[in-house]
């Protein structure tokens, strides 16, 4: 790709480049760190930088000199989300109630990556325990959107969709409780995926364990499948993550969509909305997907009310976060978060109960409902994104109508989604469209947004280059 950013290669290339001896892990670190410096001021991406990864670099890049990688990602930058540990740094998660003592372990994903070659450039901005999707939190102030930085990136993975659309490397650790990882890549225009509930390890647990899951943030759909396959790996840490599968997850990535079955769901279990740009979003990759030999229908689930489900999940994880700030703490919290806790935290525990056992029902649905198809197209947002300096108004009523409606009940799930750029809304920020499959089908979620990919190009944009 002459006269490309090296920042801007996907990590396939880059590695590409890297064994041809075209281009070393300290040229693109350097071509990174320089877009940051330059861009990264009027975006507040990170919360911190890697001093160390210069050295890392270096180091990558004598051994490919001598023909030597350590892994799949040698030399490929990746940033990591601030709700995930990264040893030697503190992991404040978006929060002025947490400690400022680094931690000494890295999380097991960080681990994975950093053992196939991954530079860590800097940990990445996120809202406030990851709790809701406008892109801002109480420690680290607004990050804003590339796009336009009048408007925010989504949440809770902010600063992850921020450094993903600027350019600052290919690789991006998410994590995704009710669509933390998809929101912001739709608004950003980047490929999001929340995989299955236990191909990543989580440990530490966070404040949403029983439905959150790391998922990688790319600009393309095989990197996407690059990055998750080192990031999938059993870790005795989490007793409820998958045995590693052991495959390359690009594999099979190029099979398309012929003679799949591919429902377009209109309904998650309530009314969800979505403006006429999301709605022509799933129409036309519905005509795409059929283009390429999918057999594409109007699906019917036969699902309970999943925003009331998931407003229980959600309001008893914050009341306890509240609950256990000390209490000459609790007015640092994010006044939303406190807000969600007032509101919903008072349930009882036949309640708490009930909402699990809905939980678990909406998952057996989604079960049964795979029996009929193979894939699940749907939007990934119900509109572009809210400014990004706009006040959080009645966020229990913003879960399900300005934020979360098409994300959550994937989690509830526990079953793979992706979201994939297509093509741009109105108002030139990134359109998208979310495609789901059942539990343990990760493989075909990357083959339909591929099949999309190929079909439509999500023109990579340098958002950096000056006018």
């Amino acid at each position: 790709m002459p006269g490309t950013d090296p920042a801007l290669l996907p990590a396939e290339e880059m590695l590409s480049q890297y064994a041809r001896n075209r281009l070393t892990p300290v040229d693109v670190l350097q071509a990174v760190t320089e877009r940051v410096a330059r861009l990264n001021p009027g975006l507040n991406a990170f919360v911190v930088m890697n001093p160390k990864a210069l050295d890392a670099a270096a180091e990558s890049t004598m051994r490919w000199r001598s023909g030597r990688p350590i892994g799949p990602l040698d030399g490929v930058p990746v940033t990591v989300k601030d709700l995930v540990d990264l040893a030697g740094f503190p992991t404040r998660r978006g929060s002025r109630t947490t400690s400022t003592e680094p931690v000494p372990d890295d999380a097991p994903l960080v681990a994975s990556l950093k053992a196939a070659g991954a530079i860590v450039l800097g940990k990445t901005t996120t809202t406030e325990f990851g709790w809701k999707s406008p892109g801002d939190c109480p420690l680290n102030g607004i990050t804003r959107n590339p796009w336009n930085s009048d408007y925010t990136t989504g949440g809770s993975s902010s600063g992850a969709g921020a450094a993903g659309a600027a350019g600052f490397g290919p690789l991006h650790v998410g994590t995704d409780a009710g669509g933390s990882v998809r929101i912001p890549a739709a608004w950003c225009g980047l490929v999001g995926l929340k995989p299955t509930y236990g191909r990543i390890p989580q440990w530490p647990a966070g404040v949403f364990a029983s439905v959150a899951c790391a998922g990688p943030m790319t600009r393309t759909v095989r990197d996407a499948a690059l990055m998750f396959s080192v990031m999938a790996q059993y870790d005795l840490r989490d007793p409820f993550c998958l045995p590693t599968d052991g495959r390359d997850w690009r594999d099979g990535i190029e099979a398309g969509v012929a003679s799949l079955t591919i429902g377009i769901l209109r309904r998650p279990g309530f009314a969800a909305p979505a403006d006429a740009d999301s709605i022509a979003a799933v129409e036309q990759a519905a005509g795409l997907l059929t283009d390429a030999g999918a057999l594409v229908e109007e699906a019917v689930a036969d699902l309970p009310d999943t925003s009331a489900v998931f407003l229980r999940v959600w309001g008893a994880a914050l009341s306890r976060v509240v609950a256990s700030t000390p209490t000459q703490m609790v007015n640092l919290l994010d006044p939303g978060m406190r807000e969600v806790a007032a509101t919903l935290g008072g349930m009882t525990a036949a309640e708490f109960l009930d909402g699990e056992a809905l939980r678990a029902q909406v998952g057996h649905a989604m079960a049964r409902l795979h029996q009929r198809y193979d894939l699940l197209l749907c939007p990934t947002v119900p509109a572009g994104p809210p400014l990004a300096d706009a006040p959080t108004e009645d966020p229990v009523r913003a879960l399900s109508t300005a934020w979360a409606p098409w994300t959550y009940t994937f989690n509830l799930s526990r079953q793979p989604a992706i979201t994939v750029p297509m093509g741009a809304r109105a108002n030139g920020l990134p359109n998208s469209v979310q495609i789901a499959a059942a539990q343990f089908r990760d493989d075909l979620v990357f083959r339909a947004a591929r099949a999309i990919e190929v079909a439509a190009p999500f023109a990579v944009a340098d958002l950096g280059r000056p006018h």
